[in-house]
């Protein structure tokens, strides 16, 4: 089964503190979890990858599916749905895996798929309202609104802050 990638570049590289205006334009890339729009900022995605196989850990958290080795990097696959409390993905060949880059570690994120690049001004991304007394989803950084659709932007850092996922640092034999 071959793998398809999609490759990005670090837009953030060379950026001044000058270029951080609050009402700077920002770029997500937006991808599906059923009939639900999400979005990552775009700096934090290095490839979005089709046909993955996915090896299971036994020891980890539900919410982490296992592996895959891109390139000799071991790196760890999250189920979202599964994370976000909805229940474990039944993934087939039409789900992908976005790869995202956190303090120079790569984390795998499985998605049904991706839908779009979408540019937003910071003034555009509405907070999360408060659900249950908390202030603020530990997850979500906010909400987008575009036509008809609403995107959660996901906080990447908060989402794998907690998750205890041990990084692996030799290929697979």
């Amino acid at each position: 089964m071959n793998s398809q990638a999609f490759a990005f570049e670090d837009y953030g590289a060379g950026r001044t503190k000058a270029a951080t205006d609050i009402d700077e334009t920002r770029q997500y890339v937006t991808f599906m979890l059923g009939e639900q729009h999400y979005c990552v900022d775009i700096k934090l995605v290095r490839e979005i990858r089709a046909g993955n196989v996915i090896t299971p850990l036994p020891s980890a958290p539900d919410f982490v599916r296992g592996v895959i080795n891109l390139r000799g990097t071991i790196v760890p696959i999250i189920d979202l749905r599964a994370r976000f409390g909805q229940g474990r993905t039944e993934a087939t060949q039409n789900h992908v895996v976005v790869i995202v880059a956190i303090g120079g570690r790569l984390n795998g994120l499985l998605v049904d798929g991706v839908s779009d690049i979408l540019a937003v001004r910071a003034s555009e991304v509405a907070p999360v309202p408060e659900t249950d007394g908390d202030s603020q989803d530990p997850f979500f950084d906010g909400l987008i609104t575009q036509g008809d659709s609403m995107m959660i932007l996901i906080a990447i850092e908060r989402l794998l802050q907690n998750a205890p996922i041990r990084e692996a640092r030799q290929p697979l034999a």
